[in-house]
């Protein structure tokens, strides 16, 4: 943008960084009552890791936060883990394993990479993003430590397919009290901005936005973390960029026993 004097003026900062300022107080207030009043669901029951299916032998890696631990159901069976092993077992011999826990953000999923010891996966569908919109992480942080994420995954764990799947759509949530749902959500909706154009950089990311309704029947009792149908779902969605991508990848000898 120009001024009248021909000088170009600095772009005006968003409404939400605005409000982060001037409402600050409700915001703390709001997310404290949150955190007071929703129920925390426990991590579900179930194997982390495991064989699954009959056919080409196909490396799965699901990494990142409650969401993608299964928060909201009683198993890992019906969370994102099982669906997907179990979807992609119809055509595959999945080897998959999940490495995932509550409160995970970015800097974490780095940080448990770089600790872990090497292996080989295909394919690695992450769920990263909800802990980073409440801690303030900023996108250039965010696309940083994606980065870096990306890094470990192709040279350290071999990955040729990584799923970066979306924050979801907080100004959405049910356990969010307004206006504090509303600032989240604009800053899940940057963050996926620069998440997807990130992917669109590296050939072997995908950006995943699931679409499903955000309603009682789809969510889980704390109006936090997807249900059952929502796992189902999003499952669904990401096993079909899986197989797409690996029908479109050049055949090569499967890398697993």
């Amino acid at each position: 943008m120009t001024g009248t004097d021909g000088r170009k003026e600095a772009p005006r900062a968003p409404v939400y960084r605005a409000a982060a300022i001037g409402l600050a107080p409700v915001f703390i207030a709001q997310g404290l009552y949150v955190r007071c009043v929703t129920p925390r669901l426990p991590e579900p029951s179930g194997e982390r890791s495991g064989v699954q299916g009959s056919g080409p032998s196909l490396g799965l890696l699901i990494l990142g936060d409650s969401a993608a631990a299964g928060v909201g159901v009683a198993t890992q069976a019906e969370a994102l883990s099982g669906r997907l092993a179990a979807g992609l077992g119809e055509s595959f011999r999945v080897c998959w394993k999940l490495t995932a826990r509550t409160g995970m953000r970015a800097r974490d999923a780095v940080a448990e990479l770089e600790a872990a010891r090497p292996e080989r996966f295909d394919v690695a569908v992450t769920s990263i993003g909800v802990n980073d919109v409440t801690h303030g992480t900023g996108e250039a942080s965010w696309i940083d430590r994606q980065g870096r994420m990306v890094e470990l995954l192709q040279s350290k764990f071999q990955t040729r397919h990584i799923i970066l799947s979306s924050v979801p759509p907080m100004h959405l949530f049910p356990a969010l009290p307004q206006p504090l749902r509303w600032y989240l959500g604009e800053r899940a909706k940057r963050l996926n901005r620069a998440l997807e154009a990130f992917a669109r950089s590296c050939g072997a990311c995908e950006f995943a936005a699931p679409d499903f309704p955000m309603e009682p029947a789809t969510m889980a009792a704390d109006g936090f973390h997807p249900g059952a149908r929502a796992y189902s779902l999003w499952a669904a969605h990401a096993g079909g960029i899986i197989r797409r991508r690996l029908r479109q990848a050049a055949p090569g000898p499967s890398r697993h026993a």
